[in-house]
């Protein structure tokens, strides 16, 4: 299992606490494998892309126009977080039916 976030956010260490056997990649630190970043966009589309974050708020309109794959591959921190991938499945955010479907 591996989780994909920043080490900073509160609810990546939420999720690495309670899953304490998972492998953590830091986004900001080692971007994300391509092939990791298609499969999740292809799960999740315009969902991965966190248009609530500070990162976003600092983005230009021309900017904020690119496509999602451009964007995260550009600013990793737009991603919402955390990104938990386990085997084929992927689990995006720490909310409660995220913790669920986890067995966590």
């Amino acid at each position: 299992m591996q989780i994909f976030g920043l080490k900073n956010c509160d609810t990546c260490r939420a999720a690495r606490k309670a899953l304490p056997g998972a492998e953590f990649v830091d986004v900001r630190d080692q971007p994300m494998d391509a092939a990791i970043l298609d499969a999740a966009l292809a799960t999740f589309g315009e969902a991965l892309v966190n248009r609530r974050s500070t990162t976003w708020r600092g983005l230009d309109e021309a900017t904020r126009a690119q496509d999602p794959r451009s964007l995260l591959a550009d600013h990793p921190t737009l991603m919402k977080r955390p990104l938990i991938l386990e085997g084929d499945r992927m689990v995006l955010g720490w909310t409660k039916a995220a913790q669920a479907e986890l067995g966590v």
